[in-house]
């Protein structure tokens, strides 16, 4: 592994304002004077992380890569600590104004609008921990995920992700993946009650079903429609709305 160059040496600019906090309020010219940065004493070249005046936002933390110069985001709802926003870009004035906006409470779309280089999730905000909100939320990001996949096997995987969101029963599950292996769970995160079978999209286009984790003894299958539906007839009978896992 490379060794990674000294954070003086990549980010000069951020090492003359003395912080990634205080670079980002140079870059802002001003707009972020009322706004407290902050970044770490441990590592303050490569962190940094501002608050929003939304309460169910947690703070907006920037990172500063180590082996080469760029920055990246991440913007997390705090009850389950999920990403709502990320991103990556080599111009810290953009930067800057996504961590205005995050800041103070512009909608999701509107920061992607004002810094294209932020993505969205395709989770939404739930104030209340609504957990049907919570889970709606959950699937709508994991097929958003599944369209933006560049690998070779993607469009298996987004045909499984399709085919179960499309089962009544199982989109009233919370959904998560595993190695890319698809689960379902009673409860939302923080702590997640799992339920079910475990569906796969197999690298030659097959889709396994299995009792435990990437496993695939209930049967393989050439379809996604067949798989899920194999998975339905296998959850417990009785299964009540989703609840917080918290």
């Amino acid at each position: 592994m490379p060794i990674a160059p000294d954070p003086a040496v990549l980010y000069p600019h951020v090492a003359a304002c003395g912080s990634l906090a205080e670079a980002l309020q140079a870059e802002a010219e001003g707009s972020l004077d009322a706004v407290l940065v902050t970044s770490p004493s441990s590592a303050p070249l490569l962190h940094a992380t501002v608050a929003s005046l939304l309460p169910h936002r947690a703070p907006l933390q920037i990172s500063a890569w180590m082996h080469e110069r760029r920055w990246s985001i991440r913007g997390e709802e705090p009850f389950q600590n999920m990403p709502l926003i990320d991103g990556e870009t080599n111009d810290l004035a953009e930067v800057a104004k996504a961590v205005r906006m995050w800041h103070d409470g512009a909608a999701l779309n509107d920061i992607r609008r004002a810094a294209p280089f932020v993505h969205l999730t395709g989770r939404f905000e739930v104030p209340d921990h609504d957990p049907a909100c919570l889970t709606e939320s959950e699937w709508q990001s994991m097929r958003q995920e599944a369209d933006e996949l560049a690998y070779a096997w993607q469009e298996a995987y987004q045909a499984l992700i399709e085919a179960a969101h499309a089962q009544p029963t199982l989109r009233s599950l919370y959904p998560f993946t595993s190695h890319w292996a698809l689960r379902f769970s009673t409860t939302t995160r923080p702590r997640l009650t799992v339920v079910g079978p475990c569906l796969m999209a197999n690298s030659d286009g097959t889709y396994g079903v299995g009792k435990g984790f990437i496993s695939q003894d209930l049967g393989q299958f050439a379809t996604a429609h067949e798989a899920v539906a194999l998975a339905v007839r296998h959850l417990p009978s009785g299964l009540g709305p989703t609840t917080l896992g918290g």
